[in-house]
């Protein structure tokens, strides 16, 4: 059986996820364009073999953006998640089916919430408190560093996320605060470590 990757992202029209799989072979061979069914946009993706060109369009801005990938980043591995720059949200992923699919199913829920909310509020209030209610329990055992060994860091609360960033080196860790996913994620999480610069 040949050997396919899906693309999904959130339609900025209709607001529906669109997921399309093609064959290896195919990205490789030729450029794709991938229409969500109310034919109002449209992935497209172009190779010359070394890295691929892709325009996507943003459920969570309304906007198309242009990236730059490695071809193998697309082609091999579990998945590579395109952000919005307005939201620094993902707004695209490319991978395994199964990876994208779940990747969309947060992305919906996501992109509904902007458009409900006003642009200066949280994406999702009670999730953002949340997450801050949980970096303070992990701050007060002593559980947030940097890499480069400092204790020292601020935070920075962001629309949808909060970033950790060392005051010795500079170094960030952002952590997404706006669906029920992320959340959890950080409950899981005994310490955080911020990447060194």
């Amino acid at each position: 059986m040949e050997e396919t990757r899906s693309f999904g992202y959130i339609c900025p029209q209709c607001g529906k996820a669109v997921v399309a799989r093609r064959s290896k072979f195919a990205l490789s061979a030729a450029a794709a364009h991938m229409e969500c069914a109310c034919e109002k946009s449209a992935l497209r993706a172009e190779t010359d073999g070394v890295k691929f060109r892709l325009w996507v369009p943003c459920g969570l801005c309304g906007e198309t953006h242009q990236a730059e990938c490695r071809a193998e980043s697309i082609l091999e591995g579990r998945g590579i998640g395109l952000a919005c720059p307005k939201t620094h949200q993902l707004c695209c992923y490319i991978g395994e089916e199964q990876q994208v699919l779940r990747q969309m199913e947060q992305l919906a829920i996501l992109a509904q919430k902007e458009k409900k909310e006003e642009p200066e509020a949280f994406t999702d209030h009670v999730i953002m408190y949340e997450v801050l209610s949980e970096l303070k329990d992990i701050a007060a055992r002593g559980g947030i560093g940097c890499s480069c060994g400092s204790r020292d860091y601020a935070i920075q609360v962001r629309r949808a996320a909060v970033d950790l960033v060392c005051k010795t080196c500079g170094g960030k860790l952002r952590l997404p605060a706006a669906t029920d996913e992320d959340l959890d994620r950080l409950c899981c999480q005994m310490s955080l470590t911020i990447k060194g610069q």
